[in-house]
């Protein structure tokens, strides 16, 4: 338990500096080409993802292809509003939007699948938009496309979990993770042909870290959830806001004011009571396999 819980710690230390490597790219390359890459390189260490009775054949050969298209559509467009998000805000007030995901998965629930929800999941709604409100503050402070991209990635987010409800128990963990992987390759790369620059040297490090550290994430979080309860490990991705703020500090120079510091926590404290009460409620630890959204 202990050691599923710490791995979960180091997956989610390895997302956030992925995302650091792409907010250090962010203004030297165009948002698909840095997409392109970072999935070329995320492709490696997730190939450990793989059971030894699967097979790579299996990548290509859903049970549910349908709902596996959307899966791939919705990662393919999160993994782009991602760049996007993090290449033009600060990390820990492009987290604080993304966290927003629980709260649209509350609002999916409702609307798509018919569950019922009780007034305390709306109350942790409203208290994450709140908290949204308290970061962004519309109307004091300029928008960027990149708080756009920030909500669009919660939104796809929140749809691959319904998704994941119904593809989880039947498809193969291999086949979830790859085919988004493979998808963001092939999307990123036909799109990234018209503006293509090719990266001068001192980037293609930063590039591959970029890759590795978000393939490692995957890794470490497959990891995680055989050695502890997903329930256990899923509220651990909410220490990416702390890590956002220390790397923000640390090579970026960003400080989030006191206003911005309550309303992630309002955010986190959200989304955390939406998770805690899934899980209670519906049984979501066996319903959803655990994997990064972003």
């Amino acid at each position: 338990m202990q050691a599923g819980i710490l791995l979960a710690f180091a997956a989610y230390f390895s997302f956030a500096g992925a995302d650091a490597s792409l907010k250090w790219i962010g203004p030297d390359l165009p948002i698909f080409e840095i997409g392109f890459f970072v999935s070329l390189f995320a492709l490696l260490p997730a190939l450990f993802t793989k059971r030894p009775e699967d097979n790579w054949g299996n990548v290509f050969v859903p049970k549910r292809p349908g709902l596996l298209a959307l899966r791939m559509l919705s990662g393919t467009l999160g993994g782009i509003g991602g760049v996007i998000a993090f290449t033009t805000l600060p990390l820990a007030e492009a987290y604080a939007l993304i966290f927003l995901l629980p709260i649209f998965v509350t609002v999916f629930s409702r609307v798509v699948l018919k569950e019922p929800v009780g007034w305390r999941r709306w109350l942790a709604v409203f208290g994450g938009l709140i908290g949204v409100l308290l970061v962004v503050r519309p109307g004091f402070r300029e928008i960027l496309p990149g708080h756009f991209a920030a909500i669009l990635v919660a939104i796809c987010g929140a749809a691959t979990v319904i998704i994941l409800r119904v593809l989880g128990p039947s498809e193969r963990r291999i086949t979830l993770i790859g085919a988004v992987l493979v998808a963001g390759i092939v999307v990123n790369g036909i799109l990234m042909i018209p503006t293509y620059e090719t990266p001068g040297r001192e980037l293609w490090p930063v590039l591959l870290l970029g890759g590795v550290f978000a393939g490692m994430g995957h890794l470490l979080i497959v990891f995680a959830t055989r050695l502890a309860p997903a329930a256990r490990v899923a509220p651990t991705q909410y220490s990416q806001i702390v890590w956002a703020a220390v790397i923000g500090a640390t090579f970026f120079g960003e400080y989030p004011d006191g206003l911005a510091m309550v309303g992630m926590a309002l955010v986190g404290v959200s989304g955390l009571f939406t998770l805690v009460r899934e899980e209670q409620r519906f049984g979501w630890p066996s319903r959803i396999p655990l994997i990064r959204n972003r």
